[in-house]
């Protein structure tokens, strides 16, 4: 049995909301870490259409039979510890950031998330023109 919290967080000075979990999960870090890191991990608890960009390390995953699908690019992944996420696809999720901490404890590992809401700059290195393009 894990101890589970949800905090919605007011926004700030015009910045939009954040939102965080935090669950204990009777598990070592190194395998909560891959729950939240790879597309297995993520295919394990959030969806089970999942498809590996290998060129881009992109995630994407598929929701309605791909009516919606989130395309997660890895901004900052620090094993077992944190692993850091850009959503780069869909109208409610785009330029979102998902933020994935692990902290040992007894009895197993705290994962903490923090969905960052908003639309950073936009992305223009997957816009860049490729080699051989004019």
């Amino acid at each position: 049995s894990g101890m589970v919290s949800t905090r919605m967080e007011p926004p700030q000075g015009g910045i939009l909301p954040q939102i965080r979990h935090a669950i204990l999960i009777a598990a070592p870090a190194e395998r909560v870490y891959t729950l939240v890191s790879t597309p297995h991990g993520f295919s394990q608890w959030w969806s089970e259409d999942v498809t590996e960009n290998g060129a881009a390390h992109a995630v994407e995953l598929g929701f309605f039979n791909r009516a919606t699908v989130y395309r997660l690019s890895p901004v900052h992944m620090a094993a077992p510890q944190s692993a850091e996420w850009l959503c780069e696809s869909g109208q409610e999720w785009k330029g979102t950031r998902l933020i994935f901490d692990t902290a040992s404890k007894s009895g197993g590992t705290m994962l903490q998330s923090l969905m960052r809401v908003g639309r950073p700059k936009l992305i223009t290195s997957s816009l860049a023109t490729q080699p051989g393009e004019s």
